[in-house]
C-alpha cells in the first residue's frame, strides 16, 4: 500500500503532538513534523490565528518546495483567504472541527487535488476573485488566468482545430494579428508550439 506522506507544523509542541497523533494510527498515512518528511504530499499547518507571519512562512515554503497545504485555524480574516490560496493552501479546517476523521478527509482531498473549506470561506474566496477580476484585471484587459480575453479566444479556437486565417475571420482580426497573439503566448508561457499551448490550456482548465 502506498502511504500518503504528510508533514505537520504547529505553533507549539503539544498541538503538534496532538495533530500527529490524530493521523499516526492510520495505515495509509505517514506523518511527521515538517522538515522530517522528504517531499511530503501534503503539509498540515495548525495556527491559532492566520496573520502576516503565517503567510510569510507559507510563501517561503511554496517558493522552496511547492506542496498542497491544509490549514487548521480558529481565526482567519476575510482578506487573508485569497493570499492563502496563492500560497498553495487547498483546505481550511476550523480547529473546533479538526477531528481525526475530518483531518484525514481533508489531507486525502488535498492529495487528490481537491479543495475543502467551509462554505462561508468559499463564498469569501469567490467574492475576492470577482473583485480582483472587476477592479484589477479587467481594466488591464486580463482575466484571472493571467491571459487577455483575446488570447483566450484564440486558444479556444485553436482547440477547435481552426487555423490562423479561420480564427482571424471569427474574431475580426488579420491573419498576421492572430499569429502575433500566438507567438506572444508561446514566448511568454514558454510553450513549444500550438498543440503544446492547447494542451497546457486544457490542463489548466481554461476551457
Amino acid at each position: 500500500m502506498n502511504r500518503l506522506v504528510v508533514a505537520a507544523y504547529a505553533e507549539d509542541p503539544i498541538t503538534l503532538g496532538g495533530m500527529i497523533g490524530s493521523l499516526d494510527g492510520r495505515p495509509d498515512v505517514s506523518i511527521a513534523p515538517y522538515g522530517q518528511q522528504p517531499k511530503p504530499d501534503v503539509l498540515v499547518v495548525c495556527v491559532t490565528r492566520v496573520g502576516g507571519d503565517t503567510l510569510a512562512m507559507l510563501r517561503r515554503i511554496a517558493a522552496k518546495e511547492p506542496t498542497r497545504i491544509v490549514v487548521v485555524t480558529s481565526h482567519l480574516r476575510d482578506i487573508d483567504v485569497l493570499p492563502l490560496v496563492e500560497c498553495g493552501v487547498v483546505g481550511v479546517v476550523p480547529i473546533a472541527a479538526a477531528t481525526p476523521e475530518r483531518l484525514g478527509r481533508s489531507v486525502f482531498a488535498a492529495a487528490g487535488g481537491h479543495g475543502e473549506m467551509p462554505p462561508t470561506l468559499l463564498g469569501q474566496l469567490l467574492g475576492q476573485v470577482a473583485t480582483l477580476q472587476r477592479d484589477v484585471l479587467r481594466p488591464m484587459g486580463l482575466v484571472a488566468s493571467g491571459l487577455a480575453g483575446r488570447e483566450l479566444d484564440v486558444l479556444r479556437l485553436l482547440a477547435d482545430g481552426l487555423d490562423s486565417g479561420q480564427i482571424g475571420r471569427k474574431l475580426d482580426m488579420s491573419e498576421r494579428g492572430v499569429k502575433n497573439v500566438i507567438e506572444v503566448l508561446l514566448r511568454r508561457l514558454r510553450l513549444r508550439n500550438r498543440p503544446h499551448a492547447v494542451a497546457a490550456a486544457l490542463r489548466a482548465g481554461l476551457f
